[in-house]
């Protein structure tokens, strides 16, 4: 199969490029970054679906800033919601399947909720970001049949650790280290992924599900403040670290106070679910000694 990846320099696309290359030469994939196509540019998209005439292209591009995104509107809906839009119109012209990340951020207009939400759950996006994605969601899904929209949460991955953009385990070890005093909020909740597991969940959604909806996270639960706890204990560190709240932090951007994803879709079609968080992110350290670790030019 032939597998188009947009936005293959990021965390995301760079473990799913990864993950799909271990497969070759069952799966062929084309790996496309920023440089190499800019995903608002209608012909350019058109020019690079004709040229490698893939049959899945996983957008993985995203303007995904959110605090940053409050201000910026206009690139917020140009890169996430209009140029989904046009590659699921090129997409349908030429019956090619189409897969788009969304955000566990489409919802968060229950303040009290509790639940894990469902995929035919009602989105409530509280930011610019969110409601940029859902807008994603609803032009493909209004658009064209062959796709496959995966709402994930709480992204990270070794490129953050190499330095091409950064993560939260990233930011909270850095401040580790530089001996500053740690403030996480302790009133969000969702479910942390290490992009390596989700790449691998991808690929068995392209392989075995059909078309449609899907949540995809790591299994479990935490704050922000417990995932930088489990992070510094796993790390062996002892930060002065303390819990806050989202309206002492003052973030410019709303987040929901409640965002984590029951994962059914998958299991109604018979899709293994990602590993707890936490053994996903003993897997991210470890992996990360691993590569500090290796010799230059290793």
């Amino acid at each position: 199969m032939k597998i188009l990846v947009i936005g293959a320099n990021g965390q995301l696309g760079g473990d799913l490029v990864q993950i799909l290359s271990e497969y070759s030469p069952k799966h062929q994939v084309i790996s496309l970054s920023h440089s190499d196509l800019e995903i608002t540019n209608p012909s350019q998209v058109q020019q690079v679906l004709k040229q490698y005439h893939p049959q899945v292209v996983v957008n993985t591009a995203a303007y995904h800033k959110v605090d940053e995104v409050e201000n910026n509107p206009e690139k917020a809906f140009a890169v996430n919601a209009i140029a989904p839009l046009t590659l699921a119109r090129l997409c349908r012209e030429m019956d090619v399947a189409l897969m788009f990340l969304s955000t566990d951020y489409v919802f968060g207009g229950e303040e009290n909720r509790t639940k894990p939400y469902a995929e035919n759950d009602c989105p409530a996006p509280l930011n610019v970001y969110g409601i940029s994605k859902l807008a994603g969601e609803k032009s493909i899904q209004a658009t064209w049949h062959k796709h496959w929209i995966v709402r994930t949460s709480g992204l990270y991955g070794l490129r953050g650790a190499s330095g091409k953009g950064g993560n939260f385990v990233e930011l909270m070890l850095r401040l580790a280290h530089e001996g500053k005093d740690i403030r996480v909020v302790n009133d969000q909740r969702l479910s942390p992924t290490f992009t390596q597991e989700l790449a691998r969940g991808l690929l068995n959604l392209i392989e075995k599900a059909p078309y449609g909806l899907y949540h995809l996270t790591c299994s479990g639960e935490c704050s922000w403040y417990e995932f930088a706890v489990m992070i510094f204990e796993l790390a062996e560190l002892h930060p002065n670290l303390q819990p806050t709240t989202s309206a002492e932090f003052k973030a410019t951007a709303r987040r929901p106070s409640y965002s984590v994803l029951a994962n059914l879709a998958i299991k109604k079609a018979g899709i293994a679910p990602l590993k707890d968080w936490q053994s996903a992110l003993a897997d991210y350290l470890n992996q990360r000694k691993k590569l500090a670790n290796q010799p230059c030019g290793g």
